[in-house]
């Protein structure tokens, strides 16, 4: 279970900054050590475009010192050769409440990866752990809000997807279709701020959904933080929060001032590297919920 931590808020902050209350966390990672760019499963992928992998460690490296600087608890999976894709360990598997959904890769490319991070849940004592029949890339497509798990089809998550989350994991889902080719996961056009029960937010990109879907999310979050398309499209959205504390690409700037408005804490990390696979900071993080 999440632990409150105790907030000051620093000067300027408001009334809502001091409402704010981060809760530590526990993420899974794996390190890029075998990350390169061989293949292009989604649009922001160019193998002709020359990757540094000691760059990409670097930037991976940064991003997990600013989780554990800010209290929360980083846990590793060996990354595996072969696997280039694999630190984006948010697409393999889907916690929330102890109980564990693992993923079923569309792409051969990543097939591979599920089984690696199964093994690792059931060596750290996790026993409800259970594998999917449809296909579904955990976390990139499931969002838990606090009351609804989110779940994003149209580009990879097969929907029947979402049916089958809803039994495994015993929480309500809601379905949102994608409809954006380069926000082809949930996960880059829809980011938690607050999964609290009472009162959970979001921030979306409203043009990355269907209309049925817009009109959905402005029910679920009438209080939503709007992103711009120039926030999307550095995968500003692929960021990550505990309640008050939000990670972003350093380039999201002005989401986190739209943030930082709400009350929230903004902290800046390099992904330009990793971007390159399409990935950001949440993609590099599962988040373990007991």
């Amino acid at each position: 279970m999440s632990s409150a931590v105790e907030v000051r808020p620093v000067s300027g902050a408001s009334a809502l900054a001091a409402a704010r209350t981060p809760t530590t966390r526990r993420y899974l990672m794996c390190a890029p050590k075998f990350f390169t760019v061989e293949y292009a499963i989604n649009p922001w992928m160019d193998p002709s475009e020359p990757v540094s992998t000691e760059r990409a460690l670097e930037q991976w490296s940064e991003l997990k010192r600013t989780y554990e600087s800010l209290g929360h608890v980083v846990e590793e999976i060996e990354p595996q050769p072969g696997l280039p894709d694999m630190v984006f360990a948010a697409n393999s598997g889907t916690v929330v409440h102890g109980r564990v959904l693992g993923a079923r890769f569309r792409a051969p490319e990543r097939a591979g990866e599920a089984e690696f991070y199964r093994r690792w849940f059931l060596e750290h004592g996790f026993r409800d752990v259970v594998m999917p029949a449809n296909i579904n890339e955990a976390e990139g497509d499931f969002a838990w809000s606090g009351r609804v798990l989110l779940a994003g089809t149209g580009f990879r998550t097969d929907p029947g997807a979402h049916a089958e989350a809803q039994e495994i994991l015993g929480v309500p889902v809601v379905s949102l279709k994608l409809v954006d080719p380069r926000y082809y996961h949930l996960d880059t056009a829809l980011a938690v701020l607050d999964d609290s029960r009472d009162n959970p937010l979001v921030t979306y990109y409203p043009a990355a959904f269907s209309p049925g879907s817009q009109r959905v999310l402005e029910l679920l979050f009438p209080d939503a933080v709007l992103a711009t398309e120039a926030d999307a499209a550095c995968l500003g959205l692929n960021g990550v929060s505990d309640g008050y504390n939000v990670v972003l690409p350093v380039e999201a700037t002005a989401l986190g001032a739209a943030l930082e408005a709400r009350g929230f804490r903004t902290h800046y990390v390099d992904i330009s590297e990793l971007r390159k696979s399409g990935g950001g900071p949440k993609c590099c993080t599962m988040e373990l919920r007991a």
